[in-house]
């Protein structure tokens, strides 16, 4: 039973920790928002994505997800929209005096579409965690399995969490908003190199 609780972790945490939309968005948000209560609909939403990601991952529905180009094309190409779109408005924010706008114009609507978005429209994150943990999964049966998919969700779960945490306590010691302000244009170039990266990946193949 030891093992695929240690194995889910290592996964779980490989896949995650990189540097990608979804962990800047949320960081961003924990850093921009007024209070920590605000963030939270980003952070459960992220997490139920992931939870919903890894469930039909161990499932089986990798195979669906990974044999059919036009679904590919599909996610490829709603990933792309958005990605550029969630770029643009992340370059153009200002977290700095202005930040009581940006927080307003981020309504609690807005924030879980966002936060859906970079989790279910992003094609690179959905072949890792499916192709990934779906296939490692395979190797579990019963109540192994079960252990190995819920330590992955459980993993993803404190992950949100944490940085969310992280992103606020920078926020605060942020004062000037410099910084916060160049992790938005790096933020964006992240998103507009993911962007580019998918159609590339999708011709190449």
């Amino acid at each position: 039973m030891l093992e695929p609780f240690i194995h889910g972790v290592i996964l779980a945490l490989g896949l995650i920790l990189p540097l990608g939309v979804q962990n800047v968005f949320i960081f961003n948000q924990g850093a921009l928002q007024p209070r920590y209560m605000n963030v939270l609909p980003v952070v459960i939403t992220a997490s139920l994505c992931d939870t919903l990601l890894i469930s039909v991952s161990v499932l089986g529905v990798s195979l669906l997800i990974l044999g059919s180009f036009w679904i590919k094309v599909i996610l490829i190409g709603g990933g792309f929209t958005f990605l550029v779109y969630m770029g643009w408005t992340t370059w153009n924010s200002k977290p700095n005096n202005q930040r009581s706008s940006d927080v307003n114009r981020f309504s609690l609507k807005k924030q879980i579409l966002f936060a859906a978005s970079v989790s279910l429209l992003n094609p690179h994150a959905i072949m890792d965690t499916v192709g990934v943990i779906g296939t490692s999964s395979i190797t579990y049966q019963g109540e192994e399995k079960i252990i190995f998919a819920v330590t992955c969700i459980i993993v993803s779960w404190i992950w949100f969490f944490g940085l969310s945490l992280i992103g606020r306590i920078v926020g605060k010691i942020d004062k000037s908003g410099s910084f916060l302000l160049m992790l938005n244009k790096i933020s964006a170039l992240v998103m507009w190199t993911a962007a580019v990266y998918l159609v590339i990946s999708l011709i190449n193949k």
